[in-house]
């Protein structure tokens, strides 16, 4: 039996400032599937009642609709980004910046199941904090049939690797 290193452990974060790579495609992995639940759920807190999110009979008479309810695209962006955190900024990012060139393609339905890519489009120093750097993310979802549903390009600000870790 191989000998066990002592005080090792590995912990999940996303990466820091100096890790990102301009050009890089990240694929986030698990997707997320929609239920009818999330929907109603996150159109509801958000005080956006939609008949096209909540009402069934009214979204069956919509043409384009394909007789179901739409999922708010707020939903759809929100899952979006969040599929991108667990390999992206997981206790590294400092906060959002902003948000440009939002889309959605296609709509999404419940049963749908995102999938979300990143590509890291551009980077630099922050001029104000200097422990910290501005990265600008590029997110696509797709769904199940590998359509886009969702865009957005996010500019966020990420943390530098302290000074006590070592790159690895």
């Amino acid at each position: 039996m191989a000998p066990v290193a002592e005080d090792k452990s590995v912990v999940q974060r996303g990466l820091w400032f100096e890790e990102f790579e301009i050009g890089t495609t990240y694929l986030h992995r698990p997707g997320r599937t929609i239920t009818e639940a999330d929907n109603v759920l996150f159109t509801t807190l958000t005080m956006n009642t939609q008949s096209l999110h909540l009402d069934a009979a009214w979204a069956a008479e919509q043409p384009g609709f394909r007789g179901e309810r739409l999922v708010n695209s707020m939903f759809t962006l929100s899952t979006l980004v969040g599929l991108s955190v667990s390999q992206l900024t997981l206790g590294t990012i400092v906060a959002n910046l902003g948000f440009s060139e939002v889309s959605f393609p296609k709509p999404v339905f419940h049963g749908d199941t995102l999938y979300a890519e990143t590509v890291c489009t551009a980077k630099r120093e922050s001029k104000s904090r200097p422990g910290e750097g501005i990265v600008t993310l590029g997110h696509t979802g797709r769904n199940q049939h590998g359509e886009i549903v969702a865009r957005a390009v996010r500019t966020t600000l990420v943390q530098k690797r302290p000074s006590d870790q070592e790159a690895k």
